[in-house]
């Protein structure tokens, strides 16, 4: 049988990853859980230029640190932490779950270096899917069931979103639109702000000063929008900043001498 890619290669959530056969699994099922202790730990997670719009309502949208950045949903300011969900991974109340999140623990991946097709496969650490008296057959009379096949096209819309989240990555780079972000949030009765970086954030000075031709074409490929959804989204990490406090989830709140310093790349 054709092996998934291996464990030290494998993104976020994924503990392992085994394609999804009708021989092995036909007697599966795929449940509905609300818990998800995997995202319950996790700061940040991958995001694609699909969602920005629905997610810069909810959260900042910040780019990761280094030279192939990605754009990354912020849940939370220091790492291991997210404020929209508690211990157990259970919702605290109204969120936009990035479809990063909602694949889990379904992906696309090449079973082999040399083929570009990719396979359904799932983590089977999960206990979303297995061997279970409950929830929706995976396989009927063999055949993947209409859930399976409602699953790979999510996974197959996923995939090309992620396409064009690279193109405009590219653009951006090409364009020289990023630089390294920092936030300093000050707290009462602390001498020293608490300092964020280690992401990157699309530059306003330079996107103001673009040339007319430049600005032209970032409006009429969609970018344009896409960048300001970006802009106005880093205003809701003083919204994180102050959930971590009401969660008491703030790192050595008890030293106010030192500024505290955090880096918030996945």
């Amino acid at each position: 049988m054709a092996s998934a890619p291996q464990a030290n290669s494998l993104p976020i959530f994924y503990n392992d990853l085994v394609p999804l056969n009708s021989n092995e699994h036909g007697g599966w099922r795929t449940r509905q859980v609300d818990s998800a202790p995997h995202f319950a730990k996790q700061h940040a997670v991958p995001l694609t230029i699909d969602e920005f719009v629905q997610a810069q309502r909810f959260l900042p949208i910040i780019f990761s640190a280094g030279t192939s950045p990605v754009p990354l949903a912020l849940l939370g300011l220091n790492e291991g932490v997210n404020t929209f969900t508690d211990d157990e991974g259970k919702l605290r109340g109204p969120a936009y779950i990035p479809a990063y999140v909602r694949r889990y623990p379904f992906m696309l991946a090449k079973l082999r270096p040399d083929t570009d097709e990719l396979s359904l496969c799932f983590d089977p650490t999960s206990d979303v899917i297995g061997a279970h008296d409950e929830g929706d057959p995976l396989f009927e009379e063999g055949r993947p069931s209409q859930v399976t096949q409602n699953i790979l096209g999510f996974c197959e819309q996923f995939e090309q979103a992620a396409q064009r989240t690279s193109q405009f990555m590219d653009e951006l780079k090409s364009l020289d639109l990023l630089m390294d972000g920092e936030v300093a949030i000050q707290v009462p009765d602390n001498d020293q702000p608490f300092v964020y970086r280690g992401f990157q954030m699309v530059n306003e000075e330079k996107l103001r000063d673009m040339r007319g031709d430049q600005l032209r074409k970032i409006n009429q490929n969609g970018m344009l929008p896409l960048i300001h959804a970006h802009l106005f989204s880093l205003q809701l990490m003083r919204d994180l900043f102050a959930h971590q406090i009401e969660q008491g989830k703030m790192p050595n709140a008890s030293a106010p001498q030192a500024p505290e310093t955090a880096n918030l790349d996945a």
